[in-house]
């Protein structure tokens, strides 16, 4: 049985803190990277390939490891393998700051995504560790509103540092978590030694293979190679062989039979396609708004800045309708607003009308997702019994964080088949030049990315309504 205090009572702030610093760290560099892409791409010389890897790799580590981070947690000790996590996070975002190539970056945030595989399960667990049950409900607020105000914060830092200065500004905003991490750090000393489980055991096979399997498939997706096919049957056959090793193992990193359940099942599925599209859509949105329509990276923010201040203002009245009507209807709705406002980014790609078109669609965009976030926490405790609500939160991150890195996987090369033929006047998919060939032949592209992104949420509503229906 774990201790329920990991510190003093006079302490708890300062653990708070550190959990709020350290994932600031993640939110703020996740979503700086998809405004910073254009700029890091030059920088750095990277192929489109290349710059997909940039976030792809950071998923591929988080989605894969989540679970086993917070395995490790438990066995180690929260508050060490928490320290560790933000230690790691460090190194690896001064080595993103100071990264000379593409290869580099790719190496850097890889061990980012590592990193953030042992934060993210911590911060919230060591709050819990923290706090006694009756305070532990107001914690865990202040931690998830600095979330949301750092999550809208981190375009805005990175457009001001890439309009002072477009080389230097998003190697600032990494070298930002220096600072951030050392004083979460210095906060953390004072919690108290956690001798952890030493009997839990680690599936680090499932780790493993998780890990091989999902990078093979989303290595095959960036290929435009006689290899892709290869690849991508190799990456099925090893992800096959870990949902096997799940179903053999002891202590998994996923209990299978969870989803028997019909509820826990839909609500991963409808997760899986709501996210593959959202992510799609944010990460390539940015790169098209800079490279061809001539919009600057603090003017992107535009887009992205209002969805968060939804999310927050709406969160809380949304999750209390969903305690009455229940979430499907709610998921269904937002999903559905979500794929309407996709639907109408793919109709007006080619147009480049970032203001008077792109805008009111993300915001549209924005309030379905505010019809989501909280029903979506809703229906997955709902899904899982108590005993399992941690395992039950900890498999849905992880696979919002798989269909994450496969939409960028895939919805790259979609893009790149859209473009069409290089040319003096197309000179591909995310490069900065002028001219209507360029605009016309990146409208279609993102065009291809937005129809997907639009099926699958819309299949994302669907699953919402039929598979999450309240039992009469």
């Amino acid at each position: 049985m774990l201790p329920v205090a990991i510190c003093a009572p006079q302490y708890r702030r300062a653990i708070l803190w550190a959990a709020i610093l350290a994932s600031s760290m993640g939110f703020i560099d996740s979503s700086v990277t998809a405004i910073a892409l254009p700029a890091m791409r030059h920088a750095l010389s990277a192929s489109l390939a290349q710059a997909q890897w940039f976030s792809a790799v950071y998923l591929l580590a988080l989605s894969a490891l989540i679970l086993a981070g917070g395995a490790l947690g438990d066995r180690f000790g929260t508050a060490r393998v928490f320290a560790a996590g933000i230690a790691l996070f460090v190194l690896a975002s001064l080595g993103c700051a100071l990264a000379g190539s593409a290869e580099a970056m790719i190496l850097a945030r890889g061990l980012q995504g590592v990193a953030a595989a042992l934060m993210v399960p911590g911060s919230m667990a060591i709050i819990g560790r923290a706090y006694p049950r009756e305070e532990r409900g107001q914690a865990l607020g202040l931690w998830a509103a600095a979330s949301i105000a750092t999550t809208a914060a981190g375009p805005v830092l990175g457009g001001l540092a890439l309009t002072w200065h477009p080389d230097l500004g998003w190697r600032l905003v990494f070298a930002l978590n220096l600072p951030l991490g050392l004083l979460a750090l210095y906060l953390l000393r004072h919690a108290a030694a956690d001798p952890g489980q030493p009997g839990r055991k680690i599936d680090l096979t499932g780790a493993a293979l998780a890990t091989l399997g999902l990078g093979l498939i989303a290595l095959a997706l960036t290929r435009e190679d006689s290899r892709a096919l290869p690849l991508g049957l190799a990456g099925a056959v090893v992800f096959a062989a870990f949902l096997a090793w799940q179903a053999w193992c002891a202590q998994p990193m996923i209990r299978l039979g969870m989803f028997q359940s019909r509820s826990f099942a839909a609500v991963n599925l409808a997760t899986f396609l709501l996210y593959f599209a959202i992510t799609g859509i944010g990460f390539y949105l940015p790169m098209v708004a800079v490279s061809a329509w001539g919009i600057n990276e603090l003017q992107v923010t535009a887009a992205f800045l209002p969805v968060s201040v939804m999310i927050a203002t709406l969160s809380a009245p949304v999750g209390r309708l969903a305690d009455r009507i229940g979430p499907g209807p709610l998921l269904a709705a937002g999903a559905a607003l979500v794929a309407c406002a996709q639907a109408g980014l793919a109709l007006t790609a080619g147009w480049g009308a970032f203001w008077t078109a792109c805008v009111p669609l993300m915001w549209l965009s924005g309030l379905g997702m505010a019809l989501v976030v909280a029903p979506l926490t809703a229906a997955v405790m709902a899904a899982a019994s108590d005993a399992e609500q941690g395992a039950a939160s900890g498999i849905n991150n992880a696979v919002a964080r798989a269909s994450s890195l496969l939409a960028i996987a895939l919805m790259g090369r979609l893009a790149s088949a859209g473009y069409g033929q290089i040319g003096s006047d197309t000179p591909g998919f995310g490069l900065t030049t002028a001219g209507a060939p360029h605009l016309a032949a990146t409208g279609t592209g993102f065009a291809h990315m937005a129809t997907l992104a639009a099926c699958a949420s819309a299949a994302s509503a669907l699953v919402s309504l039929y598979g999450l229906r309240r039992s009469s």
